[in-house]
């Protein structure tokens, strides 16, 4: 059996480019024993991978050059010489970017039966998902009474926070790249929702959003974003740092914020957090998002790209703003 790779072939200097990645096709093992084929059938792209083709260290290990990159993936077992997965489970793994596999067991996770389509285990239900959850929860504290401001919002993970804290009873503002993407979210129920590019100046804009100031913010961008925010929180407010990925290809450090001082002023609580610290409460998240998704509560978007030749355009397109909601491959 061969499959399809997409592998690293030299380190993005700035803004990732075709010339970085390259398709490989390779000849798989026979199956031993306890192990099972893979036939991948939705991969995932994150912005979090660009940080993982910096050689350095970092809380995850950095891609290897002319090695397949990794990411989530759901797919389905073809062939198998372990019991607990026969053929025809529906797994998700780490082992993306890759048409078909062989594992033993280790990373696999048989997906539940559930009325919703297999992707939103790489989105709602997932990592994106998870990681709304977690900024919203266990890290910002989000009460009912809040007023939560929401960066990226129409991303895969600021698309989700924004409906987890609608569902939650808290005001809600976000910002968008675009006016297509505003009156997505509008749609949803959001009704404060800013397009940056546009609005001149955020701060302002962010005020006349919300006159009683901001409780939380989810800050997935950096930048402008983040001084905006310290500007308008009140007095103990709370940032949930996800990301910033309006610095993930700079190729010199970014300055910081100007105004840095407002968090000793007005006694701010800023956490950043990784995913996976909190994955051990994934039960209670997913018994929640499972219900919402099947209710309508939470509606999950993806933007799709067909076939392993495109999973590297669908990449960098992250970057360039190309997707609502989650941005994903499909391979069959």
């Amino acid at each position: 059996m061969e499959s399809i790779q997409v592998i690293l072939k030299s380190r993005p200097q700035g803004t990732p480019s075709p010339d970085n990645f390259a398709l490989a096709t390779i000849q798989l093992p026979e199956l031993q024993e306890g192990e099972v084929l893979v036939k991948n059938r939705w991969m995932s792209v994150d912005p979090y991978m660009r940080g993982r083709m910096v050689d350095r260290k970092s809380y995850i290990p950095p891609f290897a050059i002319d090695a397949p990159l990794e990411g989530g993936a759901v797919g389905e077992v073809i062939a198998s010489k372990n019991s607990d997965f026969p053929v025809g489970s529906k797994v998700s793994s780490m082992l993306g970017w890759r048409t078909h596999f062989v594992s033993g067991a280790k990373g696999l996770t048989q997906l539940p039966t559930l009325p919703i389509s297999d992707e939103h285990f790489l989105g709602a239900l997932g990592m994106p998902g998870m990681t709304a959850w977690s900024g919203l929860y266990p890290v910002g504290k989000l009460q009912e009474s809040d007023t939560v401001l929401i960066s990226a919002a129409s991303g895969a993970v600021g698309s989700v926070a924004c409906q987890i804290a609608l569902n939650a009873g808290a005001t809600v503002v976000a910002t968008v790249g675009s006016d297509d993407k505003a009156d997505n979210l509008r749609a949803k129920g959001i009704e404060h929702v800013i397009n940056y590019k546009t609005c001149g100046s955020l701060t302002k804009a962010i005020a006349a959003a919300a006159p009683q100031g901001i409780d939380l913010y989810f800050e997935n961008v950096g930048g402008e974003h983040l001084t905006a925010a310290l500007n308008t929180l009140n007095s103990f407010g709370r940032i949930a740092v996800c990301g910033m990925i309006s610095q993930y290809n700079d190729t010199v450090p970014t300055p910081g914020p100007a105004n840095l001082a407002n968090i000793i002023a007005k006694r701010l609580r800023i956490e950043g957090f990784i995913v996976s610290d909190h994955w051990g409460q994934y039960a209670e998240f997913s018994k929640h998002m499972a219900q919402w998704l099947i209710e309508g509560k939470v509606e999950a978007e993806s933007t799709v790209y067909d076939g392993i030749d495109q999973a590297t355009a669908a990449f960098i397109g992250l970057f360039e703003g190309k997707n609502t909601g989650k941005m994903l491959v499909k391979l069959a």
